[in-house]
């Protein structure tokens, strides 16, 4: 069976692919324009991007070497690629990436199970799977605020979309609980989507469906109150503060005990 670190590797090659090919035609108007993050222009985005592709293999290449990870700021490596032109950004994004993408693909296959990977800003080294999930996570959804730039129904992958949906209701499901704001609701509430419940009450997490559910959902304290209906790319968004109601897809919806509306507001966005 493929594992989730032999999927996430694989999804990140595609993204990375993809992006590569756009910056490779794009013009300097499409650098320039506003990306679907806040405040950031294409080029800002891929500059983003480049930079944590560089801090995020370091961290990797210690786990391989057995090292400590590398100490220091992030600052520096910031301001270096916040001093760059917006071409240099862009062409740097895909030299960066390149390596990083090159680094995980070239791990073995002991190494895909076993190597811990001190990230810096979590409590305890994570399995790679982790590191990998966060790297995705952060593509998928930046390479969707250079993508809708150009193309206002740009969607994020299929395959990219169903890994950090099971990433996120399993080994990642600690991130909610950095994305999600439960005080934005005013009533708790666990919504159905796709085989999971995302439960906003006094944090924010989601579950697979599972062992403590009855066959039809209604088991007790488990019952959901709502339901998500719509493509898993669009949730993937939603929780990333990227499913505006100019960007959201016809069938997309949320109905029961709170509604789209609600969880936009739990969502902010990064």
């Amino acid at each position: 069976m493929t594992t989730h670190v032999d999927r996430t590797i694989a999804a990140l090659r595609a993204q990375h692919d993809r992006l590569a090919e756009l910056v490779a035609r794009s013009s300097e108007e499409t650098l320039a324009a506003r990306s679907g993050a806040q405040e950031w222009s294409v080029a800002d985005v891929l500059s983003h991007l480049g930079s944590g592709a560089e801090i995020m293999r370091m961290p990797i290449l210690a786990a391989i070497d057995g090292t400590p990870a590398p100490e220091g700021g992030m600052q520096p490596i910031w301001d270096r690629w916040n001093a760059l032109a917006p071409r240099d950004q862009a062409t740097q994004y895909v030299e960066h990436d390149a390596r990083y993408v090159e680094t995980v693909e070239a791990l073995d296959a002991a190494q895909r199970g076993e190597l811990l990977v001190d990230l810096g800003f979590l409590p305890e080294p994570v399995p790679l799977e982790v590191a990998l999930g966060m790297r995705l996570d952060e593509v998928a959804l930046h390479a969707w605020d250079v993508q809708v730039a150009t193309d206002p129904s740009a969607v994020v992958d299929g395959e990219s979309a169903e890994l950090l949906l099971e990433l996120m209701g399993g080994s990642m499901s600690f991130l909610l609980g950095f994305l999600g704001k439960p005080d934005q609701l005013s009533v708790p509430a666990r919504v159905a989507v796709a085989g999971h419940v995302l439960e906003v009450a006094e944090g924010v997490s989601l579950t697979a469906r599972g062992a403590t559910d009855g066959a039809d959902g209604a088991d007790g304290a488990d019952e959901v109150t709502a339901t998500w209906s719509g493509p898993t790319e669009a949730f993937v968004r939603l929780v990333g503060g990227r499913l505006g109601p100019a960007h959201t897809p016809d069938g997309a919806s949320v109905t029961g005990n709170v509604g789209l509306d609600d969880l936009r507001a739990v969502f902010p966005g990064f």
